[in-house]
This record gives C-alpha cells, structure tokens and sequence, in this order.
C-alpha cells in the first residue's frame, strides 16, 4: 500500500480550496480528539480529495519532534521581504463541484472543533490549459512547466528511508502570491516574456531572458545540490483580488529556500523579476504526514 497521500501527487484539480487553521489554546488531550476525528473523516474521503499539512506549532503542542520540520523564517532582500504567516494546520480540499468543497469544509470544521479555529479560507481554481498540458498563472503563463515526473517526482518530494512513521511523508511550503494585473497589462509583451524568460505564446524558453527572468533565478538544475520539488500551485481570486496560491512539496525545505534565496537576491544580488507585478502576502511550512490503513499515520506525533 502507497503510503504517500495520494493527493499530494495527483494533479492539479478543477478547483481548489485552501483551509488554514490556527490552535485555540484547547488543552493537549482536546487536541489530540480533535486529530482523530480528522483523521476518521478522511477515512471516509476520496483519496485525492484532501491534502493536510501540519505546522511545527502544532507538532511542539503534541510534545512530539518532526526531523526536518520548522517554521518558515522572514527573509529580507536587497528591495523586497518575505513575511512569515505560520498557522498550525492546512487542509487543501480539491474537486470539482463548489457546492461539495463547501460541505467538505464544514465536515472539517467539525472535526477539529473545539481545539483548532479556521481562520484563513482561499477559493482557487485551475485555469486554461497551457501548450505542455498544465494550467496557466491569470498572467496566461503556463505553470509547471519544469515539474519531475513519475518516480523523479516521488524522489523530489518524499522523504525515504527514514524509517516507519516518516517515509512517505512530504514537506509542503505555501505562499499566497497577490498579483498586480494591471501593472502587468501595462508591460510590453516583449517585457512580460523577459520578466518570466518564457514566450508566453508558445511556452518555449528565451535564450536572451536577462538574469532577473524567474525561469533564470529558479532553474532546479543550476543549484548545487539541485534543487527540485514538485510544484502543485492554483490561481485564487476573492473580489476584486487575485493571484497564485504557491504550492511545492519536498523531501525536504532545503530546495524550497534555495530557491526563494536566490530569488530576493540573496544569493547574487539579482531581484526576480516576478516581485515587479506579484508579492507573496503569506508563507508557511507543513509536514505531511503518510499513510497508513487509509488514514494519516499519526505516530510519529504520538498518536
């Protein structure tokens, strides 16, 4: 039996909703009911129907220890900063009926009262259909285009050989990105193609992108080690806002934060040109804990 959870490497659904949950202050043991109330919903779920993610708050309230797992840490760059928004779990409904994702809300609602609050919700959605397959950013770029496959996936982003309790697991980094589309309707289109390195027209890469294009400051295979993860991000929108929900799964941080180093110009002083028209308004790290029997396999918490 796989022991990943099998959302994490499907792909991107029709629509998407992000659920972010923050402690109460509930005493341990009300916790820990509400995780396996959790967990027996998600025995009843579709399997590609959720993905959950917990945060090292939460682990640090159970008294428990996740090898690999911390808060994400603020950065700040030549002219741009990184927040750091932590919450204590995340649970990424996906589907394709709105009215569904919205009863699936309530059922986890339920049962992670009284010990956990929703305090974050993000609708998202995939959107057109881009030259290699993938969804397209609203900015019309395909997303994706460099995502592993097959087992290179798997190896990119699950955590293997660390024993019962662990392997299978992921760690997951999660930044909502607000763009500026009317900044980015204002740029040449020869401008926009620089500032991601690829024609948008027909997603080919651009040998004379300038250094700043974000397909030059990101290329997986230029870091040492090299740096892949599988990237499984989805536009939101709410009123008149809207922007990607970044989502990249790892078998560890270390290629996540290389790449986002590099992109503030922490590496070679280059700013990514992306921050020109898009700005992150959160960022957060989970674990994703494995399977087993089809549930979470919560023993590395203790539970």
């Amino acid at each position: 039996m796989d022991l990943v959870q099998a959302a994490l490497l499907a792909d991107v659904p029709v629509l998407g909703r992000y659920l972010f949950f923050d402690l109460t202050g509930a005493p341990v043991a009300t916790l820990r009911e509400s995780l396996d109330r959790l967990n027996a919903l998600i025995g009843t779920e579709a399997d590609t129907s959720m993905v959950v993610g917990l945060e090292a708050g939460l682990v640090r309230a159970l008294g428990a220890k996740v090898p690999g797992l911390h808060s994400f840490a603020a950065l700040t760059g030549p002219v741009v900063s990184i927040p750091s928004t932590p919450v204590a779990l995340l649970c990424w409904l996906r589907g394709s009926d709105r009215g569904e994702l919205i009863h699936q809300t309530r059922r986890v609602q339920s049962a992670l009262t009284p010990a956990l609050l929703l305090t974050h919700l993000v609708d998202a959605f995939r959107h057109g259909q881009g030259p290699n397959g993938h969804g397209r950013d609203l900015t019309g770029y395909e997303d994706g285009t460099e995502n592993p496959t097959g087992d290179t996936a798997r190896q990119a982003a699950l955590l293997q050989g660390a024993g019962p309790g662990l392997d299978g697991s992921s760690f997951m980094a999660v930044q909502q990105w607000l763009h500026d589309l009317d900044a980015f309707d204002a740029m040449s289109t020869l401008a926009q193609d620089h500032m991601v390195g690829r024609r948008r027209v027909d997603n080919e890469e651009l040998e004379d992108a300038p250094e700043s294009a974000h397909v030059k400051r990101t290329a997986q295979e230029s870091f040492t080690p090299e740096a892949f993860l599988l990237r499984r991000s989805m536009p939101w929108a709410a009123g008149t806002q809207a922007g990607l929900m970044f989502v990249a799964f790892g078998k560890s941080f270390d290629a996540f934060e290389a790449q986002l180093r590099r992109m503030v110009g922490l590496e070679e002083g280059v700013v990514d040109a992306l921050f020109g028209v898009s700005k992150p308004v959160t960022s957060a790290y989970f674990w994703c804990p494995p399977m087993r029997g089809g549930q979470l396999d919560l023993r590395q918490l203790g539970l």
